[in-house]
């Protein structure tokens, strides 16, 4: 048994919540990169151009990649053979959120109640999702989550007669509602299966796949590629200004249903799709 003191963990979540806020990772920059080359739109062409140049001036650290610097989603892979001291996991996280978000001058954005609307003035509590795995090491993700593109997810509770293409269907659909209101160009997670409250977890966690990583199910990588190639021909385009870019990347992840339920859920980010991990 390997004990953690809970104050590592809340100096990693500070750090995670800064950097993520400032430091796009190498595929995403790529992809960007990639999509700017590739793309024929004079308007769409300038404004990756433009994106591009915003991530450069956030990697040194004082200009966060966007104004909204989200509400933290945490992740956690806590190894069943490690014992936590000096407190308790959530407090610890909670803390971490609330020093990085500080020190970091980031936007505090969480209100204590969503109707009387009170700011908690250091972007606490978090949202955290634990997962018990096999091992000593603890691997802690934070996934810094804007609401320009939160509040353009959906979830469907389908009829398993739907299938694959009324799954693909729906997904398509809140693409094209959303419009230009999540900053696109977007990366678009795909939840499918479980039940109500699985299916929009899967989602988010769809979101944290590499932007050069596909399905390693053949099966689910063709319905990726197909997706984001139906999404890109909407026209949308970055920031709404059309061109052939409106997604960087679909990432779908399934799990198993029961037999009279097909669940669907889309979570959209935009084009800052944030996270950074540590293993401790």
């Amino acid at each position: 048994m390997r004990e953690l003191d809970v104050k590592q963990i809340t100096e990693a979540v500070a750090s995670l919540c800064t950097e993520a806020n400032h430091q796009l990772d190498e595929t995403a920059r790529a992809c960007i990169a990639r999509r700017r080359e590739e793309e024929d739109h004079p308007g769409a062409k300038a404004v990756l151009a433009i994106i591009e140049e915003n991530i450069e001036i956030a990697s040194a650290g004082v200009f966060p990649l966007c104004q909204d610097t989200g509400m933290a989603c945490i992740f956690v892979e806590l190894g069943q053979d490690v014992h936590l001291v000096g407190g308790d996991l959530e407090t610890a996280i909670n803390e971490g959120v609330a020093r990085g978000y500080t020190e970091g001058f980031l936007r505090k954005s969480i209100v204590r109640d969503p109707l009387r609307r009170v700011n908690t003035e250091d972007n606490t509590p978090a949202d955290i999702n634990v997962r018990i795995v096999p091992g000593q090491q603890v691997k802690i993700i934070a996934a810094p989550k804007g609401f320009g593109s939160e509040n353009m997810s959906q979830i469907r509770m389908l009829p398993p007669s739907a299938g694959q293409q009324g799954v693909e269907d729906f997904v398509v659909s809140v693409c094209e509602a959303a419009g230009a209101n999540p900053c696109p160009p977007i990366v678009v997670g795909v939840g499918i299966g479980g039940n109500f409250n699985r299916a929009p977890l899967l989602a988010k966690q769809a979101l944290l796949v590499p932007l050069d990583q596909a399905n390693p199910d053949p099966y689910y990588a063709e319905m990726e590629a197909r997706l984001l190639e139906r999404i890109n021909a909407l026209g949308i385009g970055p920031q709404g200004f059309g061109g052939r870019t409106t997604a960087l990347k679909v990432s779908i992840l399934a799990a198993p249903t029961h037999i009279a339920g097909l669940p669907v859920a889309v979570n959209i980010n935009c084009h800052v799709s944030r996270h950074r991990e540590v293993i401790l």
